[in-house]
């Protein structure tokens, strides 16, 4: 599966270890590392080999609706998928690189499937419990990493919109938490809220 106008093949990556023998393989991503406000999300995907996804991205450079299209399409397609998150209480605790590795770890222990091998996106792999790879830049350039970001992405953005609800005053729902100028000028008028990270204030 190329991306359109492109000739980055996402199944490279997957194709080379099938051919050591190494499957199922899963692909790991988080969503929300930076924000102010609510839990970081992982996701774990073990896609079919060659599964046509058509627009299948890094989620970062895909449109909310183009995400949302391809969200129950990954999770229809998937041998096996799983979500995890890692609470506001736990980044506190653990800083908020071992809150990732707990939301991975989690995502990939809830699989249904257990994969001989995890690619993990990015360059740090030291906290994952199974047998791991780092790929740079994983989400543009490999298939299930690429979908593990959509699905992390989409469901972090689903809990801080019930969580707008929650908390109105913060507009949660336009920026997920993230730092924006409107999100600092609620935080000055209201203070923070229970789902606040208080060490990224």
């Amino acid at each position: 599966m190329k991306r359109e106008g492109e000739n980055i093949d996402l199944w490279e990556p997957e194709r080379a270890l099938r051919a050591e023998g190494i499957e199922p393989v899963c692909g790991v991503d988080e969503a929300g590392r930076g924000p102010l406000a609510g839990p970081v999300c992982a996701a774990a995907v073990i896609l079919p080999p060659e599964t046509e996804l058509p627009g299948l991205n890094d989620s970062k450079q895909l449109s909310e609706k183009k995400r949302e299209q391809l969200f129950p399409l990954i999770r229809e397609a998937a041998l096996a998928w799983s979500v995890a998150f890692a609470s506001v209480e736990e980044i506190e605790e653990l800083n908020i690189l071992g809150a990732t590795y707990l939301a991975m770890n989690r995502a990939i222990s809830g699989l249904s499937l257990k994969p001989a091998l995890a690619l993990i996106d990015g360059n740090r792999n030291r906290g994952i419990e199974v047998p791991s790879r780092c790929i740079v830049h994983g989400d543009a350039c490999c298939a299930s990493i690429a979908a593990a970001s959509i699905l992390a992405k989409v469901s972090r953005d689903h809990l801080m919109l019930r969580l707008a609800e929650q908390y109105p005053q913060y507009g949660f729902e336009r920026h997920k938490g993230y730092g924006t100028k409107a999100h600092y000028e609620a935080l000055r008028q209201y203070g923070p809220c229970p789902a606040h990270r208080p060490s990224f204030l």
